[in-house]
């Protein structure tokens, strides 16, 4: 299964804390927790344009045009992954990280598939 997300249930996990193999390389970790997918995030503001870029380093790399001042950045993309994922801008949420480029992003109202297919997205 080249090029999708697999599930791949780690001994002694739950099943609603998968990982999924990316490209059959790198490993993601999507979490379901108290009905909300938690994964992780890796922003680069002040890009060109607003994108998401795929994996990096286990995580949903993410450029904005917003510069981190003032929670712009945190605010693109709150805005950016509502809008990919048809979800209210309210259901997504920074659970850890607001002052970093490395996040944790909570988000209600989807499923793990769908926040999966999110890292599967070419520039």
């Amino acid at each position: 299964m080249q090029g999708l997300l697999a599930p791949r249930i780690r001994p002694g996990k739950s099943p609603a804390n998968d990982m999924f193999e990316c490209g059959g390389e790198r490993i993601v970790d999507i979490q379901l927790r108290e009905g909300e997918v938690v994964f992780a995030v890796r922003v680069a503001p002040r890009a060109s344009r607003n994108a998401i870029e795929g994996e990096y380093n286990g995580a949903l790399k993410v450029r904005l045009t917003a510069p981190p001042l003032d929670d712009r950045a945190n605010e693109a993309l709150r805005r950016l992954l509502a809008e990919r994922l048809k979800v209210p801008v309210s259901a997504v949420r920074i659970v850890a990280g607001e002052k970093s480029r490395a996040k944790r992003v909570s988000i209600s109202g989807v499923t793990r598939a769908q926040v999966a297919a999110l890292f599967e997205s070419t520039p």
